[in-house]
C-alpha cells in the first residue's frame, strides 16, 4: 500500500498545475464552508440569545391549553398554589436549570388620565425575572435599572404614543377572573425597548402589584421560564423536565401541564431554520465542487495514461492495484484541500473574530459578530471532502482496471 501510495503522489507531481488547480478549487471550498458555518452560527446563536436573554427564557411551563389561548391572556387557565408547588418539585430534580421566573399575565386598560389604551402586563419578582433572562435589565433605556413595588416598566412604544415619561402617574384597570374591574395607580419608573418577537412589547410590574390589581387571595402563576446553565444542554433538560410534570394528572388522566422550548414559543424558530438550511445547502456546494474537480482530473488521467496502463497490466499487474492507484491518487487530491482548506479558513475565522464586526439585529444594535468554528465541523468537512474525492475517483479508476492490456497498448 505503501508503494502504491508513493506513486499516486508521483503521478500527482507529473501534473502539477492541474494538481495546483484541483486542490485549490478544493481548498477554496473548504474555506468558504467554514467561513459560512462560523458567521452563521454565530449570527444564529446571537439572535437567539437575543430572544431567550431579553424575555423568552429557554424553556416554559404553563398549564395544559395555555398557550393555545395565549393571545387572549386567560386568567382561568392559571397555576394555583398546589400546581406551582409540583412544578417546583420537578424543577429542583433538573440539575441543569438555573434560573426560573414566575410571571402572572394579563390583559387591562392603560390611562394616563387623558387617553387610555390597551396594555399587556407582567407580574414578576424582578430579581428571579433578571436571573432567568439576564438581558433584560438592558431593555431599560430610561428610568432606574429595575422592578419596584408601586412602579411599572413601559414599552417604548406605548409611552411615546400616551406621552408618558419617567415620574408621570399612570392607572392600569383590569379584570380579573370573576369579572370584577379594578385599577391601581402606578408610577413610570422606566421605559423599556421593545424587543423583538411576541412577549417583547409588554410592560413589567411588581408581582405583588399584579396580585393586587387582579384581587387574587393567593399567587395563581400564568408561567414559569426557565434558564438552562448550558444552552447547549437545552434538550437534555426539557426532555427530562416533560417526562417528570407529564406523570402529573388532573382527575380525567390528562396532563396538567405543557412545555415548550423556545423554539415552540417564537417564530423566530423558522429564521433559525433556514440558516441551518442554507449551511446544509452550502456543504451541498462543497460536495458538489470536490466530486466535479476530483472526477474531471482522474478521468484526464486515466485517458492520458492509457499506454502506461496498459503496460503495467501487461507485466502483470492486477486490476485490484491498479484501481487502488488511481483511487489513492483521489484520496491524496482531498487530504491535500482539506489540510490547506482547515488552514486558511480557521485563520480567516480568527481574523474575523478579533476584527470585532457589528450588526443590528431589530432593535439592538452594536452587537458583536463573534464567529467561531470548532473541531467537529473541521472533522466533519474533512471527512466529507476526503469521501467525496475517493467516490469520485472510483469511476475513473474502475475503467483503468478493466482496459485490455493489448487494447491499451494500441493507443495512439
Amino acid at each position: 500500500m505503501f508503494n502504491l501510495m508513493r506513486i499516486a503522489i508521483r503521478n500527482l507531481m507529473r501534473y502539477k498545475r492541474r494538481t495546483l488547480l484541483t486542490a485549490s478549487l478544493i481548498t477554496m471550498g473548504v474555506v468558504f464552508v467554514l467561513v459560512f458555518i462560523a458567521l452563521s452560527g454565530s449570527f444564529k446563536h446571537m439572535m437567539v440569545s437575543q430572544i431567550t436573554d431579553s424575555f423568552l427564557g429557554h424553556i416554559q411551563i404553563h398549564q395544559k391549553g395555555y398557550v393555545a389561548s395565549i393571545d387572549t391572556l386567560p386568567l382561568t387557565m392559571n397555576m394555583g398554589t398546589q400546581a406551582i408547588k409540583k412544578v417546583e418539585k420537578a424543577i429542583s430534580d433538573v440539575p441543569k436549570i438555573e434560573a426560573y421566573s414566575m410571571r402572572i399575565k394579563f390583559g387591562g386598560m392603560f390611562s394616563n388620565f387623558v387617553e387610555t389604551t390597551n396594555v399587556r402586563l407582567n407580574g414578576v419578582y424582578p430579581e428571579d425575572e433578571i436571573s432567568t433572562v439576564p438581558l433584560f435589565l438592558e431593555r431599560i433605556i430610561e428610568g432606574k435599572k429595575g422592578i419596584s413595588k408601586g412602579e411599572i416598566l413601559v414599552p417604548e412604544l406605548l409611552a411615546k404614543g400616551m406621552k408618558v415619561k419617567i415620574g408621570d402617574m399612570i392607572v392600569v384597570i383590569a379584570t380579573n377572573k370573576d369579572g370584577s374591574v379594578n385599577g391601581k395607580q402606578f408610577k413610570v419608573g422606566g421605559i423599556l425597548e421593545s424587543a423583538t418577537g411576541p412577549g417583547g412589547r409588554d410592560g413589567y410590574i411588581h408581582i405583588d402589584d399584579a396580585l393586587e390589581v387582579l384581587r387574587m387571595n393567593e399567587i395563581q402563576i400564568s408561567e414559569i421560564a426557565l434558564r438552562i446553565n448550558d444552552f447547549a444542554n437545552l434538550d437534555v433538560a426539557y426532555n427530562k423536565l416533560r417526562n417528570i410534570l407529564s406523570k402529573e394528572l388532573n382527575e380525567r388522566s390528562k396532563p396538567i401541564f405543557e412545555v415548550h422550548t423556545w423554539e415552540k414559543l417564537s417564530p423566530f424558530y423558522n429564521i433559525a431554520r433556514m440558516i441551518d438550511a442554507m449551511t446544509f445547502s452550502i456543504r451541498l456546494m462543497l460536495i458538489a465542487i470536490v466530486l466535479i474537480s476530483i472526477m474531471n482530473v482522474m478521468i484526464m488521467a486515466v485517458y492520458e495514461r492509457i499506454r502506461e496502463i496498459g503496460t503495467i497490466a501487461a507485466i502483470g499487474t492486477l486490476p485490484g492495484k491498479i484501481l487502488t492507484m488511481f483511487v489513492l491518487e483521489g484520496f491524496s487530491l482531498g487530504i491535500l484541500g482539506a489540510l490547506i482548506g482547515n488552514v486558511i479558513g480557521v485563520s480567516v475565522v480568527y481574523i474575523l473574530n478579533i476584527s470585532n464586526i457589528t450588526f443590528d439585529f431589530g432593535r439592538q444594535t452594536g452587537l458583536v459578530l463573534s464567529p467561531t468554528v470548532n473541531f467537529t465541523d473541521i472533522l466533519v468537512i474533512s471527512t466529507t471532502v476526503i469521501i467525496v474525492s475517493i467516490l469520485a475517483s472510483l469511476q475513473p479508476a474502475f475503467k483503468a482496471s478493466r482496459m485490455e492490456p493489448i487494447k491499451a497498448l494500441r493507443h495512439v
